[in-house]
């Protein structure tokens, strides 16, 4: 099995694993590419993406352009490197036709859904969101369109009770890695086939916003907390108490509770506090007030009393 000379393109944590596997495994990483260093933090200092600090660790040559569509000179870097195959991992900008068709066996993109589901740029958050009971990852050689190119490879997982998004990424990062050196291993010795995707069964998974993690307490209980957890850490969930933002972090749901008013607190004990639904409660277990800091409930309500009958969301 020949080893390929591979361009590796990526931003952020969750591309790391696979840029690892593939530095320990037997093919040759001739290069990175990733995102320019952006602002980050309350200082607001330029920050570098999360691959560009690993290629740097491990001396490969890297590459950040501010644009790749058009761009001739980062066209011209690629064709020096003179990569069999570019393998792809949440880069965060979609690659022009001049990309796309530069490596002989194309450009493979590591993507955390069992494809034709949740095509687009938050798979994983969105089969949380939508309480699926399983997911998993899928290598498929890119295309124009989005996430529409023929599957190579996929694994399945189940979604696990705990299950966030930082946490489920995890697990598909690292699921990721394994199927993408094995992807390029087939892809080498010629014994992949990529197969065509159903667009009948395709779904979207739409880039999300943090207007997105208002809560709607008029929806069922299991709905509410399918939301919190495909939307932390990132955009985060939020409702408001007394006119101010309550961000809460973790939870868990009683959907066989008996509802009363959406939003009233209809339980204060040591397990947190319980807040009816349309249907069930949702139970509150760590949350954060605007300008403050993030807190185990019990902790919360020392200093910041509720009392039963009170409404969020008001």
């Amino acid at each position: 099995m020949k080893p390929l000379r591979v361009i590796f393109m990526g931003s952020p944590e969750i591309a790391v694993p696979p840029l690892r596997a593939l530095l320990e495994s037997h093919h040759h990483v001739v290069g990175a590419v990733s995102q320019p260093d952006k602002p980050a933090g309350r200082g607001r200092e330029l920050t570098p993406p999360a691959i560009a600090v690993t290629a740097k660790q491990n001396g490969l040559k890297l590459l950040q352009p501010e644009k790749v569509r058009g761009n001739a000179e980062f066209i011209e870097e690629l064709k020096k490197l003179s990569p069999d195959v570019i393998a792809v991992v949440a880069y965060g900008k979609i690659l022009p036709p001049d990309v796309l068709n530069l490596p002989p066996l194309g450009c493979i993109n590591v993507h955390f859904s069992l494809l034709p589901k949740y095509r687009g740029a938050a798979p994983l958050q969105w089969a949380l969101i939508n309480g699926e009971e399983e997911t998993g990852v899928t290598t498929f050689r890119l295309n124009e369109g989005v996430d529409t190119g023929p599957v190579l490879m996929q694994r399945k997982i189940g979604v696990h009770h705990e299950d966030n998004a930082e946490i489920l990424g995890h697990r598909l990062s690292n699921i990721g890695a394994e199927l993408l050196v094995e992807t390029l291993d087939g892809l080498s010795s010629g014994d992949l086939e990529a197969v065509p995707q159903n667009d009948r069964f395709a779904t979207h998974a739409p880039l999300l916003k943090k207007e997105d993690g208002k809560i709607d307490w008029t929806q069922k209980a299991r709905a509410v907390w399918d939301k919190i957890r495909g939307m932390t850490p990132w955009p985060g969930t939020y409702t408001t108490w007394k006119g101010v933002r309550l961000k809460i972090h973790r939870a868990d749901y009683d959907d066989t509770r008996k509802t009363s008013s959406p939003g009233e607190v209809v339980e204060i004990n040591a397990e947190g506090l319980h807040i009816s639904c349309s249907q069930g409660a949702l139970l509150i277990k760590e949350l954060q007030l605007e300008g403050g800091k993030r807190l185990a409930t019990e902790t919360f309500l020392k200093g910041h009393p509720m009392s039963l009958g009170e409404r969020l969301g008001t």
